[in-house]
């Protein structure tokens, strides 16, 4: 059941190009039927059989073959200009739809217009081949562009409107996966505060227990029972402190920001905390007294600072006397602790002690815009912070908004789209108003140089043309081509031409009178096919 539904649907999506070429096909023959009856001596194999076999394989081959199948179409247009009565025929409606696909189709723009410019040269070369009239040069140099260019220019468009909403969805489902990630960056960085608080808070807090049990253990008033509890209990602490290494290590992320919450324990707090642990701590305050506004980051800062090296005194120098130095100076802090070497005699810290506890002191110290340093001091180990009452911006500037990649970007894209709606709007335009006025000085030309049949048949041989002068146009006919003009005359005559009527695109008769002197000698009605 799931393979016959399967195969339907392929079966649907191939038979829906199929009719859609059957009913452009029939669309465009319907437009030929319609001129055809209308034609002047129309010609059954040459304007309605070979066109319409020509355009139904034109339509379904365009999808793989657009240049060849827009040329096959061009050359049904070229038909009118082998026509002697007028170049005009159905299929530059063809053309035009053509050259909108052509547009819509993944075709490039060099390509397409070469493709253009190519049909465009063909139809010329044929026009000066075949030796045509002005009518059909007329034709060729307005109606054929425009039937080529603006379709295609439209085709253009409409692709880059479907290309834009389908770039749309498309950035419409980038955001949703990028707000998962978002989302997802959240939940990581969560876990990396938890991380942090967790070793800061716990780990030290774990760390002075495991100090306090192993200094009751060395109490000489205690029993050998009470002593095995108590190595019991320090040997539990301590795993608990490695327990709790591990799973920090697995929900660090280093690269993440540190919690930034403030402390509501101060740093004489917990000092007097480690000193009732059992660790040895003088705690000074020098210089000038903390400033008012100090921020909270430093503040919090400068806690983790003296918590952290109590800790890892605690850890990796057992029995050892701290010593606690916090400076303030215009402008900054200084924290200073020191540790000595431990006492002889007291308990080792667990092997594997240690991790990442001076870089989340960097983490801490770096970003407001301070430095730390730690090295051994003597037989000891000294911690060194420095830190501004103010944070300090240490990250690069944002780059001004004209110069990040997205806003470069973003000009060439507009930069680009002017230009296309320049292509699209602006050469039409303009080919447009060339073609009317064009149009309309050779409509003037032409209808200011008819002599009605009727004043040409009153007009008598002998004549003087003073006394038919009011009845000639204003103007003779301009484009008489040179096998009119060659044709025999009286001799020692002047000829004048006039058409038969004002039709731009069919070729009519033409009236010749010529005279001796003032006086008509002959006239004559050349026929437009001769002509």
């Amino acid at each position: 059941m799931l393979r016959r539904g399967g195969n339907s649907g392929a079966t649907g999506a191939a038979v829906r190009p199929v009719v859609g070429d059957i009913a452009l096909w029939a669309a465009l023959a319907g437009a030929a039927l319609v001129w055809f009856v209308g034609h002047p001596e129309p010609s059954v194999a040459l304007e309605l059989v070979l066109p319409l076999g020509v355009l139904a394989v034109a339509i379904p081959a365009r999808r793989r073959w657009p240049v060849a199948a827009l040329c096959a179409v061009d050359a049904l247009c070229a038909i009118g200009l082998v026509h002697p009565l007028t170049p005009a025929n159905a299929y530059v409606l063809a053309l035009a739809v053509f050259a909108c696909l052509l547009g819509a189709g993944p075709t490039g723009t060099r390509a397409a217009l070469l493709t253009l410019g190519g049909c465009l040269a063909f139809d010329l070369v044929l026009c000066a081949a075949l030796g045509v009239s002005v009518v059909w040069w007329y034709w060729t140099l307005t109606i054929v562009p425009l039937a080529l260019l603006v379709p295609w220019l439209f085709g253009r468009y409409w692709q880059a409107r479907l290309a834009l909403v389908h770039g749309g969805w498309q950035r419409a489902g980038l955001l949703e996966r990028r707000q998962g990630l978002v989302a997802e960056q959240a939940r990581l960085r969560e876990r990396t505060r938890i991380a942090a608080d967790m070793h800061d808070s716990l780990g030290h807090e774990l760390s002075l227990v495991a100090l306090r049990a192993g200094a009751l253990e060395l109490s000489p008033t205690l029993t050998g029972q009470d002593r095995a509890d108590l190595g019991e209990l320090r040997a539990a602490v301590s795993d608990a402190v490695g327990h709790l290494r591990d799973t920090v290590g697995v929900l660090r992320d280093d690269g993440a920001d540190r919690a930034t919450a403030p402390t509501t324990e101060s740093v004489g707090q917990l000092v007097d905390r480690a000193r009732d642990s059992g660790v040895t701590v003088d705690l000074r305050q020098e210089g000038s007294p903390a400033p008012p506004g100090l921020s909270p980051l430093v503040e919090r800062a400068v806690y983790r600072v003296v918590q952290e090296s109590l800790t890892n005194a605690a850890k990796h120098a057992p029995g050892a006397a701290v010593r606690v130095r916090i400076t303030h100076e215009a402008g900054h802090t200084r924290v200073t602790v020191t540790n000595t070497a431990p006492e002889q005699g007291r308990l080792a810290p667990p092997p594997g002690s240690g991790g990442h506890g001076l870089a989340g002191l960097r983490e801490r110290v770096e970003p407001v815009g301070g430095t730390l340093r730690a090295a051994p001091s003597g037989h000891g180990f000294e911690v060194v912070a420095t830190l501004p009452d103010r944070p300090a911006n240490t990250g690069r500037d944002p780059a001004p908004p004209g110069d990040s990649e997205s806003a470069r970007q973003l000009t060439a894209a507009r930069r680009r789209t002017r230009l296309r709606m320049a292509a699209a709007f602006v050469v039409p335009g303009g080919f447009a108003l060339l073609t009317v006025g064009s149009a309309a000085y050779a409509a003037f030309q032409l209808a200011t140089c008819v002599l009605r049949p009727a004043d040409f048949a009153d007009l008598r041989i002998g004549q003087s043309r003073a006394e038919f002068a009011h009845t000639l146009p204003a103007r003779r006919f301009p484009y008489v081509s040179d096998s009119v003009k060659s044709r025999p005359r009286p001799t020692g005559t002047v000829c004048e031409f006039y058409r038969s009527n004002g039709s731009l695109l069919d070729q009519v008769d033409v009236y010749r009178l010529c005279y001796d002197g003032s006086r008509l000698v002959t006239k004559d009605v050349i026929p437009g096919t001769d002509g």
